[in-house]
């Protein structure tokens, strides 16, 4: 008996540390039981607002910062520190809401079956005003315009142009984010590191056209302060493009998602939803 358990125990802990779910320990599935009370949602939706409030205050800080205080943060420190911040959130509130932090990927989760629909709105929301709480901030503290922590297509490129860069990095982000929530490659924190590697490598190499902003809250929210929505619906159809190629190319290499990783990866550990539970 005694060998038993501590082979459960083993297995259990296995599981945990891959960042898979099949077996769920009685005290985190009693956590479950009692998150899925509707009374407490606001705890995912504060989440997702807090998080998205963290990563504008850094991506659009950036400029504003750089505008204010001439030569002290490059385009280099600008692209990486966004990553940095995604890194950092997703392992302090990913088990909570699935730290999304952008209107694409809610999108992308519920379209690959890993996310209740109804849930999508609540979550847009929240992250367009965590965004927009964060240019407010920053106007508010730092004397420049909420622009300079924008996103636009660089001069001498067409809003067409800049489209198509941010479908392309959206397709990249969103494929490397359900790639590490598949029950294949899912590997708990570790696939943090991938998804903070991918925002601050794509914003080194493609920032000068488009901003790589990748999330129409992060571009939405200086725009929002600063009154100039010239460009906005690039940063909205092309991460929402992005993120829909992306789900199809999931589904080639790995078929239908709403398996236990993916579920839990998009929903946070407590209480997933899951539509397939066969499904690793």
């Amino acid at each position: 008996m005694t060998d038993n358990s501590t082979a459960d125990r083993s297995s259990q802990l296995s599981e945990v540390v891959h960042g898979r779910f099949t077996h769920v320990p009685l005290s985190t599935a009693k956590s479950m039981d009692n998150f899925h009370d509707s009374s407490q949602e606001w705890r995912r939706l504060f989440s997702e607002l807090l998080g998205t409030f963290f990563l504008v205050l850094v991506a659009a800080g950036a400029g504003m910062m750089g505008q204010a205080f001439p030569d002290t943060i490059t385009r280099t420190d600008a692209v990486i520190a966004p990553g940095l911040m995604v890194l950092a959130v997703i392992l302090f509130m990913g088990k909570v809401s699935g730290a999304h932090l952008n209107p694409a990927v809610s999108i992308a989760f519920a379209l690959r079956g890993d996310f209740p629909w109804w849930r999508v709105p609540g979550y847009i929301i929240v992250q367009l005003v965590g965004a927009s709480l964060a240019a407010l901030f920053l106007q508010a503290v730092i004397p420049v315009s909420a622009s300079y922590g924008s996103n636009y297509p660089a001069s001498g490129y067409t809003d067409g142009v800049a489209f198509l860069m941010e479908l392309v990095l959206t397709f990249g982000l969103v494929s490397v984010i359900l790639g590490t929530a598949s029950g294949a490659q899912n590997i708990g924190i570790v696939g943090a590191f991938g998804v903070g590697a991918y925002i601050a490598l794509a914003g080194l190499w493609a920032s000068p056209i488009s901003g790589a902003s990748m999330n129409p809250a992060r571009t939405f929210g200086p725009d929002l302060v600063s009154g100039d929505f010239s460009s906005y619906w690039v940063y909205v159809l092309g991460p929402i493009a992005g993120a829909v190629v992306a789900v199809g190319a999931a589904y080639v290499l790995r078929g239908h998602g709403g398996g236990r990783a993916g579920s839990a990866a998009a929903q946070g550990a407590i209480d997933e939803e899951v539509a397939f539970p066969d499904k690793e």
